[in-house]
């Protein structure tokens, strides 16, 4: 199940008009000017993953609540079965799928993550992601490039990174053939 855009963004807008919020502020918090906020809550550009994650840690929500107006309510133990997380494709090639949508109280935001294998990205500049927090990688099968301030590594199957994600990181696919690991994003403060 993959959320829909427009509705995404008419609950990013509900709630920031609901707590009274202005785009400047938002696109402040976010790291965008206010247009690129609005046209994202317009559902006129897509968002990614750490729009997303942002605005519910501006909201002080959960993301899952932005993502499909459910709250979650689990707070013992939640299960997610085989493919079916919640399923996002919210930075270009990469697709997540939520692995705990239900439970409430997150620390933490854990991801089954796919990046497929494009032959032309291999020649393009990997996209950067910086978020708040740190996060931790584990690769269950393919090969990861991962780059971390300027940094790069060669992950496999079986390899992990663990990282501030306050510093600019970015990754893909190689080696022939895409790329399976677990995310896990820690929200809370990093230092730079």
């Amino acid at each position: 199940m993959e959320p829909k855009v427009a509705e995404i963004a008419e609950r990013v807008r509900s709630a920031r008009e609901a707590m009274n919020i202005s785009a400047e502020e938002m696109g402040e918090a976010i790291g965008m000017t206010a247009e690129e906020y609005l046209k994202c809550e317009q559902g006129a550009k897509d968002f990614s993953f750490m729009f997303l994650y942002r605005c519910a840690e501006k909201f002080g929500m959960d993301m899952i609540e932005l993502l499909t107006g459910e709250n979650p309510h689990l707070t013992g133990y939640s299960i997610v079965r085989n493919g079916k997380g919640i399923s996002m494709e919210r930075r270009k090639g990469l697709e997540y799928h939520h692995l705990a949508a239900s439970f409430k109280g997150k620390f933490v935001e854990p991801f089954l993550v796919k990046a497929p294998y494009v032959e032309e990205d291999l020649d393009k500049p990997i996209p950067m992601s910086i978020h708040e927090g740190q996060e931790m990688d584990y690769i269950l099968e393919g090969t990861l490039k991962f780059i971390y301030d300027g940094h790069t590594e060669i992950l496999n199957a079986g390899d992990t990174v663990y990282y501030n994600s306050g510093r600019g990181h970015g990754m893909i696919a190689i080696g022939g053939k895409p790329c399976t690991f677990i995310a896990i994003v820690m929200k809370g403060g990093t230092e730079k």
